[in-house]
């Protein structure tokens, strides 16, 4: 009865059993719960016969007899899941389509569905790196997330590039009640710019800097302006992808004379494991899916802006995941792949 999370009905049942205990008539303990004298009679005789189980659990009820059968859910859902309707008519299945070609009712099929969590109607992109040295650099990578080494800086970098500075056509309607808030679908387009942004994995410290474009020239600017951040005693170690202009020979050369920058480079087809994208998706949601600005310099204040002040208070986004995860996750893939087509 103290319980703040069993089922009202549990309560009221052991309510009206406690009262009885306390030799209350069955017509008054009716009434102090508010329920009917026939449910007090029977939940008395329940407890009197049963004991706690005969108040916990209610009786199976009888009803229509089962019409579809396991076997033919098993049919449902092996069909679902190894076969696509004819292509001239969708390219996944629906309730209705699905429904059509079993000959069951398609409310029936959207419950076997939900019963066996299936989504035919729902996609999810990947992709597989091919890398030849996939094991190598995840092991790296993920090396430096997890086990940071002494003496030393690791920053996650990435350029988040063509930022375009976009207006609506028309203010969009508020949010109330019913209703989410809206903003039109054509825009008019002011320019573009690239934000060059250097996340601290341990810190949570995000060097950045918006530029109009994204060279060589442009990233071994910034490149040089986070190696002078870093006090001289210290290491630098840089995880980044695979962009050519970060293979530049400029870049190259200008590496062979800071040797204490490190560049980690994730494989290729990977870029979910460089960790400052997780920074990107956050400032989109944040600032740029429904931003509204007149030009490029509007633009890149917003982003300036929430960068400084999400430095005064930084929170570093924590890595979980283990190298030997990640592989046998893609191994999996991989064989399911391989089996699959």
């Amino acid at each position: 009865m103290r319980s703040r999370t069993l089922p009202r009905r549990l309560l009221e049942r052991a309510g009206i059993v406690l009262a009885a205990a306390d030799g209350m008539s069955s017509r008054a303990i009716a009434r102090s719960i508010g329920v009917t004298r026939p449910t007090v009679l029977l939940w008395t005789r329940r407890y009197t016969a049963e004991g706690l189980d005969g108040i916990q659990q209610d009786r199976e009820r009888s009803g229509r007899p089962r019409t579809i059968t396991p076997e033919v859910e098993e049919s449902l859902v092996e069909r679902t899941v190894t076969s696509v309707p004819p292509p001239d008519v969708a390219t996944h299945w629906s309730t209705r389509l699905m429904a059509a070609a079993t000959g069951l009712n398609h409310h029936a099929v959207g419950r076997i569905w939900r019963k066996y969590a299936l989504k035919p109607h729902q996609l999810r992109r990947f992709k597989l790196s091919r890398d030849p040295r996939l094991v190598e650099k995840i092991h790296d990578v993920v090396g430096l997330y997890l086990n940071p080494p002494v003496n030393a800086v690791v920053f996650s970098f990435d350029e988040k590039s063509q930022m375009q500075a976009l207006d609506r056509t028309q203010p969009g309607l508020p949010l109330k009640k019913g209703r989410a808030g809206t903003m039109t679908h054509d825009y008019k387009r002011h320019g573009i710019t690239t934000l060059f942004a250097a996340l601290d994995v341990i810190s949570g410290q995000v060097i950045h800097e918006c530029m109009p474009r994204h060279r060589h020239q442009e990233f071994l600017k910034f490149m040089r302006r986070v190696e002078r951040s870093v006090e001289r005693d210290l290491e630098i170690h840089v995880i980044l992808d695979n962009y050519a202009t970060h293979k530049h020979p400029n870049v190259r050369a200008w590496l062979k004379r800071n040797p204490r920058v490190h560049f980690h480079f994730v494989p290729t087809g990977a870029s979910w494991l460089n960790i400052v994208e997780r920074l990107f998706s956050e400032l989109w949601e944040r600032q740029l899916k429904r931003l509204a600005v007149n030009s490029v310099a509007e633009l890149i204040g917003v982003v300036t802006r929430y960068l400084d002040r999400r430095n005064t208070d930084p929170k570093p986004f924590i890595w979980t995941k283990t190298a030997r995860e990640i592989i046998g996750k893609i191994e999996r893939g991989l064989r399911i792949l391989a089996t699959a087509h």
